[in-house]
């Protein structure tokens, strides 16, 4: 024990340090003036849009979300495992017995010739004891178990936090697009009812003698088609409400008055955004944080399969009573001092001959390493690549809806003249008809190109990792569900939020441990 001490600093296997990642100094687009590039706050980066529907919502999803349930309970699963890699620390095999038996020995075993007969009767045995196995770490394959298991465990709050970024972007996104295509509905509605008075304008014309039936088929045909748009974007309406619903948990088609808001409109994104510096992503996205922690994990789990390449050492002992009623004892002498027994000692086990067994799996543990240290690179850039796109749609739709505006204004002032000069007959249908297309075209455009920017914006706080910091303090699991666990489980404090916190490094750091460098300041 005094020997496994002074080795209990020596842990073979590499000693896991954070990869390097190439991370771009500025975003492309720092100078635009949308953007500020100084540090943000994105816990709660939905209330930019002042849109009480989505605050309602955002709640919604958070409390009922089935995917961030499920990724609760891995959470709690991965947390289990940590206890139990922290149990091999300690004696892996402690076992108390007892039993009582009636013997009849054989007459097989009476010598047949000379000798004292073995034969003893009919007696009764009894014993009672206990024993146990402690291999000791020399190599400090259980310390780094206990090592990957923690970075486990943190890599399952990690990927729950970005679980829960996913889910608010996409309620986000799934309510703009909402809101976009009821404006385009309504637009489609405006149309229709300025279409059908210029119906009415041809058809007096035609009987009046002043046009043809052609302008009459003209109008009727465009007319069709923006009534034929409804249904269309009323499909893709109805499809966007049930994958919302099932964002929060519901039942396709049992929104409520969640979708209930006072202007009910697109929601406006606001003229700048905090988007702060790429380098602030590895700190901040929880999928970085997870693809790290899990390079972590894997590094310790070199360290196991190595250790297996050396011999093991344990020390075992027993301890118990044994007593029989042959030979004029009795039971009770089991619990007597005639009757104890022990024994302990040392033992030693090594695979020597494993057909390179053991360098192999050192061998595959090693490459999957490697895969997750280049798994956690491409995440860094993906990340950047997200963030880019995001600014991009951002800013480009902004600039886009700045024009459409314009355009919008003017169609309609020409929809208006061409109307009019039609009715006088100094203009010709054709010229109504190109104007009242081109007026449904711009404002469509239009609300597309505010949603893009809403959605853009709401892209660049799902890439920049924002939103996850509402779960800090609360449970992993809905009440609810922990009820149900507590039920058929004891979970102790685990369940609460308090027993869900993230513990210390739980493991036993030696000279060369540096503990969880990977672990960002939040935790």
């Amino acid at each position: 024990m005094i020997l496994s001490s002074m080795l209990a600093g020596c842990a073979v296997g590499p000693d896991f340090a954070a990869p390097q990642a190439p991370v771009a100094d500025a975003w492309i687009e720092w100078r635009n003036r949308s953007l500020k590039s100084g540090p943000g706050e994105y816990r709660d980066w939905w209330r930019v849009f002042h849109d009480s529907a989505l605050d309602r919502l955002i709640d919604a999803a958070y409390a009922q979300n089935l995917t961030l349930l499920s990724a609760g309970t891995k959470v709690l699963q991965a947390r289990a495992e940590l206890g139990v890699a922290i149990g091999e620390l300690y004696p892996q095999q402690q076992i108390a017995s007892a039993s009582t038996s009636w013997v009849r020995s054989s007459n097989a075993t009476t010598p047949s010739q000379g000798g004292s007969s073995s034969r003893l009767g009919n007696f009764w045995v009894d014993g009672w004891g206990a024993s146990a196995v402690w291999e000791l770490d020399f190599w400090g394959k259980f310390r780094r178990g206990v090592e990957s298991a923690d970075a486990a465990y943190l890599a399952s709050i990690a990927t729950y936090d970005d679980v829960l970024v996913t889910l608010l972007g996409d309620v986000a996104q799934t309510y703009i697009g909402i809101r976009t295509l009821e404006r385009q509905i309504a637009i489609a509605r405006e149309n229709i009812v300025r279409q059908r008075e210029a119906v009415r304008i041809a058809r007096d014309r035609y009987k009046g003698g002043a046009a043809t039936m052609l302008d009459v088929h003209q109008a009727e045909n465009v007319l069709a088609t923006t009534e034929a748009s409804v249904p269309q974007l009323t499909l893709q309406l109805r499809m966007g409400q049930n994958a919302l619903a099932v964002l929060l948990g519901l039942a396709p088609g049992q929104l409520g008055g969640l979708l209930a808001s006072s202007s009910g409109g697109i929601p406006a994104a606001p003229g700048k955004a905090a988007v702060g510096v790429p380098a602030d992503l590895l700190r901040r996205r929880p999928d970085i944080r997870a693809a790290e922690l899990k390079a972590a994990a894997q590094s310790a789990q070199v360290g196991v399969a190595q250790a297996e390449l050396f011999p093991a050492i344990s020390i075992t002992g027993s301890f118990g009573g044994l007593a029989s009623t042959a030979g004029g004892h009795n039971l009770a002498q089991a619990f007597h001092p005639i009757g104890r027994a022990f024994a302990v000692g040392p033992a030693f086990k090594w695979n020597l001959l494993n057909y390179g067994q053991i360098t192999n799996n050192v061998r595959l543990q090693d490459a999957t390493l490697q895969q997750y240290l280049i798994d956690y690179q491409n995440a860094v850039l993906k990340a950047q690549q997200e963030v880019e796109d995001g600014i991009s749609k951002f800013t480009l739709s902004r600039e886009q809806a700045h024009y459409l505006a314009r355009s919008v204004s003017e169609a309609r002032g020409a929809v208006e003249i061409s109307l009019l000069q039609y009715q006088q007959g100094t203009q010709d249908f054709t010229t109504v008809l190109t104007s009242e297309e081109n007026l449904l075209s711009a404002e469509n455009n239009l609300a597309a190109a505010n949603g893009a920017a809403a959605t853009g914006l709401v892209a660049v706080f799902r890439g920049l990792g924002g939103g996850w910091q509402i779960r800090e303090g609360r449970g992993f699991v809905n009440e609810a569900t922990a009820s149900e666990m507590r039920s058929r489980t004891n979970w102790g404090e685990l369940l609460s939020p308090a027993g869900e916190t993230p513990p210390p490094h739980v493991g036993l750091p030696g000279p060369e441990d540096k503990g969880p460098a990977v672990r960002p300041p939040e935790w």
